[in-house]
């Protein structure tokens, strides 16, 4: 058994006051998940048992048995930042289900040459860099799109508007 402080449950973002006693640094993969030992910026480590798996967001924090909280923070990843028509980059984005943080002025994806290569094909201008992944939820609601299945009976015959509203 160890000896190391177990959390058991989330706080979202926005749902918990006061300060965090520390914080966790953790990436768009590392930022889902149901068990871990996590190390802390202190380097006080502690772990997670959660009943399911999550989806946490910058700002969202673990509850430690003791009701102490650790603060999670969106680490800085490799991203492509992506600019042009955004409309249409989006919807071929969403087509691939690639998880896509959206702005006023840009697109930015994790990196991944195969989607890079696509997008400038496309007339994209995309720019690697540094930064914290904080994609959209999923459409229903709190966390990730994985893909999706409608069930054994469903055959794939509709068109993803998901990144680019509807038809018009």
């Amino acid at each position: 058994m160890s000896d190391l402080p177990a959390a058991h449950e989330i706080a979202r973002a926005g749902d918990w006051k006061g300060p965090a006693t520390d914080e966790v640094l953790l990436d768009y993969e590392a930022r889902f998940l149901r068990r871990k030992r996590l190390v802390c910026k202190s380097g006080a480590g502690f772990l997670v048992n959660l009943a399911e798996t999550v989806s946490l967001d910058d700002g969202d924090a673990f509850r430690l048995g003791d009701g102490r909280l650790i603060a999670v923070r969106a680490a800085p990843e490799p991203v492509l930042q992506v600019r042009g028509d955004l409309p249409r980059l989006a919807w071929h984005i969403g087509n691939r289900h690639t998880p896509c943080q959206i702005g006023p002025d840009r697109l930015v994806i994790r990196a991944d040459h195969v989607i890079e290569a696509m997008l400038r094909q496309l007339g994209a201008e995309v720019a690697p860099g540094q930064a914290p992944f904080t994609p959209e939820g999923g459409a229903y609601g709190h966390g990730r799109t994985m893909g999706h299945d409608h069930g054994p009976s469903h055959h794939h015959h509709h068109h993803s508007v998901a990144a680019a509203g509807p038809e018009r």
